[in-house]
């Protein structure tokens, strides 16, 4: 990515975390286990994540989808602990198109365009608007943060490869320094 582009993106992860972020935020999340779909606002979702409790209609859907809500909701809440430039100069290499794709499998755009971007996007401004009071060296972030911040109106999110987006998030913690010594620059 050039540097223009960097530097852009960068601004405009600045102006959303600077903004109230609703207008550029995701509202709504399509939850998706096989063939079945539910849509649920964010919030729900959220509420889901803090504190356990299962709205009627997302309790449906599990059950009939046949999913334990426990798992999911360690999936959604497990924080990591993230460099935000670190994070940043890994996923805008060729090596962080590869984990935003793996990523990407889990949680997308409605379209399936610009999963990349919108997903970068996300991860950058978790990672830049840690609410959990951390030092700038390292910001918390999990995978309900990275959905509440998604750039788009609508997030898809496969439920059955959750698991595995919360892992690649994981290795991401441990392995920032590590990947960024692999960038050619």
């Amino acid at each position: 990515m050039s540097l223009f582009r960097r530097g852009l993106l960068l601004l405009v992860i600045i102006a959303l975390s600077l903004s109230n972020g609703s207008a550029f935020a995701a509202e709504n999340v399509l939850l998706k286990y096989r063939i079945f779909r539910e849509s649920i606002s964010v919030n729900e979702l959220t509420k889901f994540a803090q504190t356990g409790e299962l709205s009627t209609s997302l309790r449906v859907n599990l059950a009939l989808a046949k999913q334990d809500p426990k798992p999911i909701r360690q999936y959604l809440t497990e924080s990591v602990a993230v460099n935000p430039i670190l994070l940043d100069r890994v996923l805008n290499s060729p090596i962080g198109n590869v984990v935003l794709d793996r990523i990407s499998e889990a949680i997308h755009t409605p379209s399936r365009k610009a999963d990349r971007q919108a997903l970068r996007a996300a991860l950058i401004l978790s990672a830049s608007s840690d609410r959990n009071g951390n030092t700038a060296n390292s910001s918390n972030i999990s995978l309900i943060e990275i959905i509440q911040n998604y750039p788009t109106a609508e997030v898809e999110v496969e439920g059955e490869v959750l698991e595995r987006a919360y892992r690649q998030l994981r290795q991401l913690e441990g392995n920032l320094q590590d990947l960024l010594l692999k960038i050619p620059f």
